[in-house]
């Protein structure tokens, strides 16, 4: 029986659907003494390292947390989880950790890595565990924006190393207590197996090559797969694709297949993550879109990488005049099965409103979310499309000299943020979202085009490169993916983190085996 410390944290469901895989009963901590008495204990942690400390010291586990590890039972611990056995983090100054591994919790220096680490990264093995049985120096999931440095202080803690514009601890292991900053459930088979064999209690140590020729380890380059999820018009739940963001034809909602399937299937072919955009009648009252909830419940039994949601994710008042705030909202999503949260038209308010105001509120849905479960889990999803002037002059946005003149020889031209699924313009754009966003918490772009949404001709290069440029977040790169070569080519010409596409997948034109095989001849590092 494996016992699970749920306080509170995020997508704990993975978690547990992890274990079931695995064979394994799991049972969830009802009372702190339970901490100690476990017979094996899992300790997830996901979100702001003061937060869940917060949450620990007020139901009373941190004491049992610190009683059980001193006692050396069998505890696994999960991403911030390894960051709480330090003494503090920067993320939150003033705020104890557990204490049991001396040391601070710093964060990566943007100024040479996108920050978040957002992807697979490696692993550099420093020492022997049972744990890496029939490990093959797979790649694991990352996605967090602090780390564990390594110290003569806590070097007998140290299990792995990972490189990231800095070596960093991405595990810690001493007698029956293991702690990865990596998730194991959202890492495939090799974070299945990984898991595995220290819930299993698995004795025989099988460790391939050592740390002693100091080899660096890489960040991956991700292949997402995207589904626009919605109701046709008898009411079911399809998977759709829209040509620059018309999803009709013929008169009817284009039927592409069961989200719950396609997401299975794009995990089985090797994506790197599953996103789902939620474009149904039901984001009027998203936390009575019970089907969304589902699909992301059912999803996540079977798939284990990352799942991100987006469509509706807000503040609202329900017909009976309850109101419910975004971070209320987005809790519940992420206890459905969601690893992040994607928005897209309610972004473009917040920094309207930010643009107005010049300050803060605290009361965007991306500043309330960033706040508990950390900037990681924040994707703002921006849908600009091209505006041409024949020259900057003739605007106050930010412009570029594209290679693709205007229908009129323009030479220049801007992004226009657009809200209501590309269907509204507003008098702002790509660079003062992302920038701005940034500020107020954001910890990834999902960068669409509506002009090429659809046209199978290729990523805007020049729109990934003017926002790669603003911001110092991750980018995903999205819409006009019609090849293999275009994912080579977006990796080649922008420093684009991940590459998402929808419809070529969907349609079985391409799929994300021959994409990843492509990529990989071209040498470009992949999972």
């Amino acid at each position: 029986m494996i016992t699970l410390l749920d306080y509170g944290a995020g997508n704990v469901r993975s978690v547990r659907n992890a274990i079931r895989k695995l064979g394994l009963e799991v049972t969830t901590v009802q009372n702190p003494e339970e901490i100690v008495t476990a017979e094996k204990l899992v300790f997830p942690g996901v979100g702001n390292f003061g937060v869940v400390m917060e949450n620990l010291y007020r139901d009373g586990y941190a004491e049992h947390l610190i009683r059980r590890i001193k006692e050396d039972k069998p505890t696994f611990g999960i991403c911030v989880a390894l960051q709480a056995l330090f003494e503090g983090s920067e993320e939150s100054p003033g705020v104890a950790g557990l204490g049991i591994i001396p040391g601070q919790i710093k964060r990566f220096d943007d100024s040479v890595m996108a920050v978040p680490q957002i992807g697979w990264n490696g692993i550099r093995i420093e020492k022997e565990h049972t744990v890496f049985n029939g490990y093959n120096d797979e790649k694991l999931y990352f996605v967090h924006s602090y780390c564990a440095v390594p110290t003569e202080e806590n070097r007998d803690w140290i299990l792995t190393t990972t490189d990231y514009g800095q070596s960093f601890i991405s595990s810690v292991a001493k007698g029956n207590v293991l702690a990865t900053q990596f998730h194991p459930e959202k890492s495939g088979g090799a974070g299945l197996r990984l898991f595995g064999n220290f819930l299993k209690g698995i004795d025989t140590i099988a460790v391939g090559q050592l740390s002693n020729e100091k080899y660096e380890t890489r960040i991956a380059k991700r292949i997402i797969a995207c589904l626009d999820v919605r109701s046709n018009d008898r009411g079911d739940l399809v998977v759709t694709k829209g040509d620059q963001y018309d999803v009709r034809e013929e008169g009817e909602v284009r039927n592409l297949g069961k989200p719950v399937e396609l997401a299975g299937r794009y995990y089985e072919e090797g994506a790197d993550e599953v996103t789902f955009l939620n474009i149904t009648g039901f984001r009027d009252f998203p936390l009575q879109d019970q089907p969304m909830l589902e699909v992301l419940r059912k999803t996540s039994v079977n798939v284990f990488v990352p799942l991100t949601i987006g469509g509706g994710i807000r503040e609202f008042t329900d017909s009976e005049g309850n109101h419910y705030s975004a971070l209320d909202v987005a809790s519940r999503y992420f206890r459905s099965g969601a690893d992040k949260i994607s928005i897209g038209s309610d972004a473009v308010y917040a920094v309207e409103q930010y643009l107005k105001d010049k300050q803060k509120t605290g009361q965007t849905a991306i500043e309330q979310i960033s706040t508990v479960y950390g900037a990681q889990a924040v994707v703002i999803s921006v849908d600009p499309r091209r505006v041409y002037v024949r020259n900057p002059e003739q605007t106050l946005h930010t412009t570029l000299k594209t290679k693709t003149p205007g229908p009129n020889g323009e030479q220049y031209c801007w992004y226009q943020c657009t809200v209501s699924g590309g269907r509204e313009g507003r008098d702002i754009d790509v660079v003062q979202l992302v920038t701005v966003c940034e500020k107020l918490g954001a910890g990834e772009v999902l960068l669409n085009c509506i002009d090429k949404d659809g046209t199978n001709s290729g990523f805007d290069h020049e729109l990934i490169a003017l926002v790669k440029k603003a911001v110092s977040i991750p980018v995903i790169a999205s819409s006009g993916a019609g090849s293999a070569a275009h994912f080579v080519e977006v990796f080649q010409q922008t420093d684009a983190e991940a590459a998402l596409a929808a419809g070529i997948f969907h349609r079985s034109e391409v799929s994300i085996s021959e994409v990843k095989d492509t990529v990989a001849k071209a040498g470009i590092e992949i999972r």
